[in-house]
């Protein structure tokens, strides 16, 4: 077995992955349940299908993705035969969130197998349960010098990262994120930082303002608002703004009934920390629909909140709940002024008929990633590039792009001997005008 160099191998072990998730689908559900009431659609749609999805496009394409890639050469250096060979990083350090603690755990994992790399994973210690499942996989799996899971808090994560690392791959927060980044840099280690940011949601008085409210609220609420590509508030027309309110309640009410509480479709905040840091933005009077909540369960309800004061708690970080600013606009130059005002976001979403105002908003704006008519659905196209810009995010991946991520390319010139030509050597006497005439007409 030589998973660095056997691409069989590779194959081999990952489509024992797949037929272990495949097993164990139903305790992983049951331990997403567990940890924050996920439902077992969401669990299965964002969770486990993606990852099987995610292990099945692997296999597939990794003996196409591993090959040497011919290039053309370099004129000078004619004739040579020139490749773009890929290999292992080496040691992979893999630090996953909580939010959705199988898929980000697991994803990075297949492509830092798939490009041949030893991995070590650390799940979130806040998913125990799920932390638990992926451990009992991996173990069935890997070898544990080819792949490991080490369980543990902040204290185990600090000491992982005092250790050197060829890749350092981490899905989470800015500020830990600027941890990692400090702790990678000591040793030069390169980095994928999937992080996050304010990410906004504009709706122009061209929309359709009915199936606008019904996207928004899929994208919002689902897995209670803590996605980090899940708008994070909304910029909507002055014009709209009032039958667009209405549009959300509906929606709201149709998708988890008039008591989410007790909606089997709606998870609840992670933990008591992250529950009272949301708590803490809602402000009663500016609520316009929801706003309850229960210390006993974790629970937030879908929450709709006025918005004008871009200095308020809300306005200041990134969500990361079932909390939903609206706010309005008159312009596009007020547009722009609010959304500068923050870090470049992870995501942007544009409801808008009109071609022209969208491509704009495009062109003026640096994101991650987004949609134009939709929300969310961008993470699921493996051909789109994911990851952020700026704070929001180092580097991206997903599908082929997944498997670059983890590989050093490596260039190699495949120099042939049948001819040399003299023109590169010294004595360099009279050679001068004719290298600058080649170098200038290539």
């Amino acid at each position: 077995m030589n998973y660095k160099t056997d691409i069989g191998y590779r194959k081999e072990i990952l489509t024992r992955l797949l037929n272990t998730i495949i097993t164990h689908e139903d305790e992983i559900i049951s331990a997403l349940q567990d940890d924050f009431n996920k439902p077992a659609f969401e669990a299965v749609v964002t969770e486990t299908s993606y990852v099987i999805s995610d292990l099945k496009y692997t296999i597939k394409n990794i003996s196409r993705w591993a090959k040497p890639k011919r290039v053309f050469p370099f004129v000078l250096n004619i004739p040579s035969s020139d490749y773009i060979y890929k290999e292992p990083y080496g040691k992979v350090l893999v630090i996953a969130p909580w939010n959705y603690p199988f898929q980000l755990a697991l994803c990075p994992v297949i492509s830092a197998v798939a490009a041949g790399n030893q991995v070590v994973l650390k799940p979130s210690e806040l998913t125990p349960r799920t932390a638990e499942i992926i451990e009992k996989i991996i173990a069935k799996t890997f070898a544990v010098d080819h792949v490991e899971v080490i369980q543990g808090d902040v204290q185990v994560a600090t000491n992982l990262l005092e250790q050197r690392w060829d890749y350092i791959f981490f899905t989470g927060s800015v500020a830990v994120g600027k941890i990692i980044a400090k702790a990678a840099a000591k040793n030069l280690t390169p980095v994928t930082l999937e992080l996050g940011g304010k990410n906004p949601c504009i709706v122009d008085e061209s929309a359709n303002l009915k199936l606008v409210a019904k996207r928004i609220v899929w994208g919002k609420f689902i897995n209670a608002g803590q996605t980090c590509i899940a708008p994070d508030y909304i910029l909507v027309h002055k014009k709209s703004k009032s039958d667009f309110i209405q549009y959300l309640k509906d929606e709201i009410t149709l998708a988890y009934g008039d008591n989410p509480e007790v909606s089997p479709d709606y998870a609840r905040i992670i933990n008591a920390k992250n529950w009272s840091r949301l708590v803490g933005m809602i402000e009663e009077t500016k609520v316009l629909f929801g706003g309850q909540y229960n210390s006993e369960t974790n629970y937030i309800s879908p929450t709709l909140i006025d918005e004008s004061n871009l200095e308020s708690l809300i306005m200041q970080e990134e969500i990361f709940g079932p909390l939903l600013p609206l706010l309005s606009y008159e312009d596009e130059a007020e547009i722009n002024t609010i959304i500068a005002k923050y870090e470049k976001p992870l995501a942007l979403y544009i409801f808008s008929e009109r071609k022209s105002f969208c491509n704009t908003i495009i062109a003026s704006h640096s994101f991650g990633g987004g949609c134009v008519n939709d929300t969310m659905v961008h993470f699921s196209n493996k051909q789109l590039p994911f990851g952020g810009v700026g704070h929001s995010g180092i580097g991206a991946y997903h599908g082929k792009l997944s498997f670059d991520v983890f590989s050093h390319h490596k260039g190699v010139v495949k120099k042939a001997t049948w001819i040399d030509l003299p023109l590169r050597y010294a004595p360099y006497k009279n050679k001068l005008a004719s290298i600058k005439k080649i170098l200038n007409w290539i």
